[in-house]
Formats: structure tokens, sequence, C-alpha cells
């Protein structure tokens, strides 16, 4: 899961950067009630409604009415191997009368594979696991449909976007020409994820508090290098990415897995480059104060995952950047060495900063984009039912999260659960099958973040996990910026000057925490930004954003 994440925060924030998300056309009460913005569909759809259902809509089950075939590109994960028998696939065969052609792409190599598809005009008809500002480098090319153009084809989406207020958001994926062409994962609520895990059992035993900001954490690191020395206490994984993405927004600024090429300030009422301001600045200092300090690891900014857990394991460090899942991985690590029930690992809640108490998630989340050829076909519209029923619906939501009821789960009352055999993610520890490897569900190719719905998302979390996202609630959730939507020319020549500046601020980030740049050179730093045009970057940025918002 930790791939997908970052992928998202990278493109997401390329996208208000660079593509120019913007919110024209629709909007308001009366958004998604037409086929478009502001219009017809540009495509006949008379010929179109081979499979398709006459009365489909909210509520209604998808059925072909004669069987569908679905192209679409299958993003093929190592932890959930491709199996033609899964129950997913059986499931929808006979449920849905629809089967799949599909393109398969490793992991891996997924996002070449499917740029390499959609630029040779090759892609099939479904495009999935594709994040918001991915599909921007295309639309000039034609080569994908502008789902705007059908929003009367997809009822429970439209009604999803309008309950759970999402209409600005959705609004924001729109390209210069007033369309969008992404369907996103759609969650109910902000999710946070990503935090640190601490030794609370260490904590407890010195009688140190969990901290609350990152004050308190350098307190706390300082605390338990006190009383148990060695060279360090915190040994990071994802190279710093993580921690860096997770604490910028509370110094005011972008980094990490999030950092962007711009970035809104309401002062000044324009855009400014995050990796030379002040804040960043701070940002920076901080992490690198406690390398200094001899509080963490230098190598945590360098190092792969595995060292790192290496050295939680064997009481080197006692923190580490963590999430939901990947806290398994943690404290597999010290039951092989410390032993299982001899110690507490917990996600600490995100520490507040500068900024204030803030979270900087997102609703939008991983979606598809369609191929334009898609609108071609005769069973169009049957394809464009069968997502809208699979990826919105409530009841495809269920059916691609937690599978079959009687095969995969039951449920007692209003509660679902795994049945006997079936585990996920050490839920059912006595279980001898996996919801995901032996029968297809909790794929992120039919699924789009867990479900989306706040019961859906929490359906299958742990307990604690709960609790940890119940105390992030009264976190104040982070403003996008305002839309600045560049044309074909401005996207590329932006594109160019920010995959050189970003470049340049990751590497000197990494030089000033890790002590291999002295931070009296930063005035220096920023003056070589200059020298990577960062000045003409922002002011197209800032072009592109006088212009939207001077149309109204």
């Amino acid at each position: 899961m930790s791939i997908g994440r970052r992928t998202f925060v990278s493109a997401l924030a390329a996208s208000f950067a660079v593509t120019g998300l913007a919110a024209c056309g629709g909007g308001g009460d009366d958004w998604g009630g037409s086929a478009g913005s502001g219009g017809d569909a540009p495509v006949d759809l008379a010929d179109k409604r081979v499979g398709a259902m006459d009365d489909y809509g909210v509520g209604t089950t998808f059925k072909a009415s004669e069987p569908l075939e679905i192209d679409i590109l299958y993003r093929d994960h190592p932890a959930y191997p491709l199996n033609k028998d899964w129950t997913l696939l059986t499931t929808t065969k006979e449920r849905n009368n629809v089967t799949f052609a599909m393109t398969t792409a490793p992991l891996s190599d997924y996002e070449q594979r499917r740029s390499l598809l959609i630029g040779a005009g090759d892609a099939p008809s479904v495009i999935p696991v594709t994040y918001p500002g991915q599909e921007s480098q295309y639309v000039a090319s034609g080569a994908l449909l502008a789902v705007s153009d059908y929003l009367d084809l997809l009822p429970n989406f439209t009604q999803k976007v309008k309950d759970w207020g999402l209409e600005d958001e959705v609004e924001a994926l729109r390209q210069e020409d007033g369309k969008y062409y992404l369907l996103p994962g759609l969650l109910q609520s902000a999710r946070p994820d990503y935090t640190v895990a601490v030794r609370k059992d260490v904590l407890d035993e010195l009688g140190l508090d969990e901290p609350t900001t990152w004050d308190e954490f350098r307190t706390m690191l300082q605390g338990i290098k006190d009383a148990k020395g060695g060279s360090y206490v915190f040994s990071d994984r994802w190279k710093g990415d993580a921690l860096l993405q997770l604490a910028a927004p509370t110094f005011g600024t972008s980094a990490g897995w999030g950092l962007s090429a711009s970035q809104w300030d309401e002062a000044s009422g324009a855009f400014v480059f995050p990796g030379a301001t002040d804040e960043y600045k701070q940002l920076v200092e901080y992490f690198a104060g406690l390398v200094k300090d001899g509080l963490m690891d230098p190598e945590s900014f360098t190092q792969e995952d595995d060292p790192a857990f290496q050295k939680l394991g064997q009481e080197k460090s006692f923190v580490i950047s963590t999430n939901f899942q990947e806290i398994a991985t943690a404290r597999a690590a010290l039951d092989t060495t410390v032993g299982e029930g001899n110690y507490e690992l917990v996600k600490i809640r995100q520490p507040s900063g500068p900024a204030g108490d803030v979270f900087g998630g997102r609703r939008l989340q991983s979606g598809l984009v369609l191929s334009s050829k898609a609108a071609e076909k005769d069973t169009f519209v049957a394809i464009m039912q069968w997502i809208d029923w699979n990826y919105y619906s409530d009841e495809g939501l269920e059916f691609g999260k937690w599978g079959v009821e009687g095969t995969t789960f039951t449920r007692d009352g209003d509660t679902r659960v795994l049945a006997d055999d079936v585990d996920w993610l050490g839920l059912n520890p006595d279980g001898t099958k996996d919801l995901r490897k032996d029968f297809g569900f909790m794929n992120g190719v039919f699924l789009f973040e867990h479900g989306s719905s706040d019961d859906l998302v929490r359906s299958l979390v742990p307990e604690e996990e709960i609790a940890w996202e119940e105390g992030m609630a009264d976190k104040k959730l982070t403003t996008p910026p305002p839309p600045a939507p560049m044309n074909v020319d401005e996207q590329e020549q932006a594109g160019l000057y920010q995959t050189a500046l970003t470049d340049y601020v990751k590497q000197n980030t990494l030089a000033f925490i890790t002590g291999q740049r002295d931070l009296a050179e930063w005035d220096d730093y920023v003056k070589e930004l200059e020298g990577q045009n960062m000045t003409t970057y922002i002011d197209l940025v800032n072009g592109a954003y006088k212009r939207f918002a001077a149309k109204g």
C-alpha cells in the first residue's frame, strides 16, 4: 500500500503545480445533473447500448443484458498474483454477466507500461490505479475519454459526490478545456494513516509521555537516549520520505513524498516555491538538529527498509515511521529478537508543529481513466454502468472489499465477520486462506480506497487503528491551493522546470539534514534554485492562476 500512497502524493502535488486543475463549469446544486460540463455527450449513445441495462440506477445490481467482456489494464501485485479462478472473477461473471480481457503489467513496471500503452494508442478501455494528476499528460493527445461528458451514466458516482460534499474536489480535476478525465476513488472522510511508531513500553519504563508536538518528540528522543545510550534512538524507513511528508504540513510546507513545486501563500495571494521558503528551512533545520545531536540515524534518509527493521529489532532504535498495515512488519522484527509480548509498539498521534495541529490529507484517491476508444464500442454504456456499480455503489464496494457473504464473510447483526477460514492482515489468525491472495478481494484494481465509505474503510481495520484515527479526528485538514490551469505549451515547459527544481530540492534536503552541507549555506542554495529557473516556473504558475481567476 505504501507504494500507491507515495505515487498518489507525488502525482497530486504535481497536478496542482503543473497540470492546472481547474474548477471550470458544473458546480453548485446542478453538479452532475447532466451528461457533461454544460452540454450533451459528444458521442451518440443510441448504438452503444449492447449489454446495457435499461433500468440501471442507484440501488440496482448491475447485470449485463448479454455477456459483457471488458478490456482492462491489470496491475499484477506480487502479494496477490493474478488467479483466473478467483472468487472475485467467477462471481462477477455469474452475478454481473461480466468477464475481463486483461492486459497485465507487474506492479514494478505498471506506470511505465501504462504510459507506453496510452502513448501508442494501444491501451485497453479501462485503466485503473491512476492517481489524480497522472492523467493530465495524456489529455492533449486525445488518448483519454472526458468522463465528465458522461455523468448521467454514473448515478452512484454522482450521488456519492453530492452526499459526501466532494463537488469542489472533483471539479478541481477539470483540465483547461473544462472537462475532467479521471474518475477518482472517493473517501467519505479524509483518512490519516502514516505516523511514527514508538516503543511505548520504553516510554513507560522511563516515565516519558507520548509526544503531541515535534518539540515534545525531540524531548522524548533525548530522554530515551539519555537512558539507553547508543549512537541514535530513531532509525527510519522509506528513506525519510514518509516522515517528511507527514511533518511538512505542520511546518507550513510540503516535503518528502508530498513535495510540491508550488505552494499557495495566503498572505501574498500568490504561489511560491516551497523549497525556498522559511517554513521549509525550519523543517530542514529541525530534522538536521535531530541528526546532529545523535537522536536520529543519518542513514534514515538513504537506507533501504530492511536495515531500519533490523535496527529496531536489535533495539538500536526505538522509533520508526509506519502506517496501519506496515506496523505489523515492524512488530515482526521485534518478535524475533525481543520476543512477542515483551514490548509494546504503538502509533502515536501525528505531532503538531509551528503551523498548528494540521493534517495534509485528501479525499480523492487512486481511480481510473478510460481510453477514448472505449466510447467507440457498442458496449460503452454497459461498461460505464459496470464501472459505476463496481467502484461506487454500496453493493459493489462491499463486494470488492469483503467478497461474498457465506464464502469469505458472514454477518453478526450489522457487523461483517471474516469467515472462519479467511484471514486479512492477521485479523483472523486462524484463517488458512487470504482474502486477497486466495479470493482476489481487497484488490486495488477492482476496489478504490478500501471501500470509500467510513463504514467500509473501518470495517477491516483493527480496533487500535480505529482508536488512532479517532484521535486524529480533531486535526484541521489543510486547504488545497486554488486552481492554476495551464495550456499544453505551459504544461510542457513547466514540467521540465519542475523536475529539475524538485530533484535539486531533494538532493539538498538530504545534504542539509545529514550534515553533508552546512545550513549556513541556505542563502546560497536559494540562489542556486534561481539558476534552476525557480522564478520563471513560479511566474508560469501565477500567470495561469491569474488567467483562470480573471474568468470568474
